[in-house]
């Protein structure tokens, strides 16, 4: 697959031109898991800053997912026997998995940047294990998505996955563990290397100290114990004080605030626009000081920064459409939206377990690190499991409805489905709100063509014959798109947003 080059030259300028179907359908796709039809259809002619407001303010007012019956279990409250306890922490993970996966599907922007921000704050729910701790982690993500970047980093720190994820229960203050401190600057605020020394992250560890693992029943709550604190004075960044986890952070976003911004700005800009930002070529680097200059003048409020990105010229700018590859939950839950199938939570789980066989698994990141993205989604065997996945899972759509795969390629096509006989004029609509940005070239057009004509023969397709095809009437026609759906998905085109 060819990577793209960042040629955007665009500005964060107002987008102010009516948005047209490419455009509705690049914004859905990334500000949330795609759309459907008729939501894109809606979209379409209206003012960027408008939809984009809307959306914001949605994501902004949502509440979180509310809390499982078993939100504060501790291991008291599971059976003592071995084998029922894991079957039913099991089972509650699958539940919360799916329900989140749900929240990914339904709440557009705002489990967008849940999703974005659990790979920013990673946790590995193998390490900790406690459905207690993923909910309260999952909770902090929803709520923070769109707040303050400060008091993100503020809470995250403190939830009961991290403090376990990254050894903060383990950080004495006569045995200080620097795990949490190095990722504090290294992954999660700053960048590797950027504007620390490892002083700082010795000096920060001990400031860090007192946070005591739990006690004989596990899962329970994770406190703070003054008498294993380091209490003594410390220097963090040239700065000297008897400093806790609040000054830590105090003292972080005040001496080290340019960075923050420009760090995370960069974070958002390869997410939300092209994975590209450091090549001279481009004027990234422009556009992410834009944003940082931003962030900094907000004290570190995330929406006014995603909103000046999202109404710009720079993100509905051409080369910026179709330029991301889709992770494997963007790959599935894409087509779902905009397919706008009828589904259950059976499909849903289905997706979510073919995703985590293409190495994206729901509350268990890579590492550390996070999920590298983009071109690490793409290789051999990716590809192949892509490829016999999205088929089976068309297949079953055909199978337990074949009629909505009409109904799909009426909605999309409009009076060229109730009235054409060319069915060329019905294919190119759907393959243009399919893919980002159609295909290749017209050699690319005619053999999709080829395939949605199906062995209907050519007298069909003549106008005044007494027989003539057209998708609202004929037969064959849901099984023709089913065709032509199966063979988009092996396109590379189709692995982009």
């Amino acid at each position: 697959m060819e990577y793209f080059i960042n040629c955007n030259t665009s500005t964060l300028a107002p987008y102010n031109a009516p948005l047209d179907q490419i455009r509705a359908s690049h914004l859905y796709r990334r500000l949330g898991f795609s759309a459907s039809v008729s939501t894109i259809n809606q979209t379409i002619g209206q003012s960027a800053g408008n939809v984009i407001d809307n959306l914001v303010d949605q994501a902004l007012n949502m509440p979180p997912t509310p809390a499982p019956t078993w939100a504060n279990w501790t291991n008291a409250n599971y059976p003592e026997d071995d084998e029922a306890r894991n079957q039913l922490r099991n089972q509650q993970q699958r539940e919360f998995r799916l329900t989140y996966a749900n929240a990914l599907l339904n709440n557009n922007l705002r489990d967008r940047l849940s999703f974005f921000w659990s790979n920013h704050f990673v946790t590995e729910l193998e390490v900790y294990n406690c459905n207690g701790y993923l909910y309260e982690y999952i909770n902090c993500l929803q709520r923070n998505s769109l707040g303050n970047f400060k008091t993100f980093v503020h809470e995250i720190g403190l939830t009961n996955a991290m403090l376990y994820y990254l050894d903060g229960v383990y950080n004495n203050g006569n045995n200080p563990n620097e795990n949490y401190a190095r990722e504090l600057y290294e992954l999660f605020t700053l960048g590797e290397g950027i504007a620390y020394t490892e002083e700082d992250i010795i000096e920060t560890a001990r400031a860090l100290s007192g946070y005591v693992e739990r006690g004989e029943i596990g899962c329970s709550p994770v406190t703070f114990d003054p008498t294993r604190h380091d209490a003594g004075s410390k220097t963090i960044f040239g700065q000297t004080g008897n400093f806790g986890y609040d000054e830590v952070i105090d003292n972080l976003f005040a001496q080290r605030s340019g960075q923050i911004a420009e760090f995370i700005c960069r974070k958002l800009y390869e997410f939300f626009v092209h994975p590209d930002s450091r090549d001279e070529a481009n004027n990234a680097q422009t556009i992410i000081n834009e944003m940082a200059a931003t962030f900094e003048a907000s004290n570190f409020e995330i929406a006014p920064v995603l909103r000046q990105l999202f109404k710009s010229q720079h993100f509905f700018d051409d080369e910026a459409i179709g330029v991301i590859i889709k992770s494997p939950i963007d790959f599935y839950f894409n087509t779902l939206k905009e397919t706008d199938f009828s589904y259950t939570d059976t499909n849903v789980a289905e997706m979510v377990n073919y995703s985590a066989l293409l190495s994206q698994e729901i509350f268990e990141p890579f590492d550390v690190a996070g999920w590298q993205r983009d071109r690490s989604w793409i290789n051999t065997n990716f590809m192949i499991g892509r490829w016999l996945t999205i088929e089976s899972i068309i297949e079953g759509f055909y199978m337990a409805d074949n009629e909505q795969f009409r109904r799909l390629g009426l909605e999309i096509s409009g009076d060229a489905g109730l009235t054409s006989t060319n069915p060329d004029a019905v294919a190119r609509p759907i393959i243009d709100f399919i893919l980002p940005k159609g295909l290749l070239n017209e050699p690319e057009y005619e053999k999709a063509f080829a395939i949605f004509r199906s062995d209907i023969e050519e007298v069909y397709y003549e106008g005044g014959n007494q027989e003539s095809w057209t998708l609202a009437t004929w037969p064959q026609a849901p099984f023709q798109v089913y065709l032509l759906l199966q063979y988009l998905a092996r396109q590379p085109e189709f692995q982009l947003k």
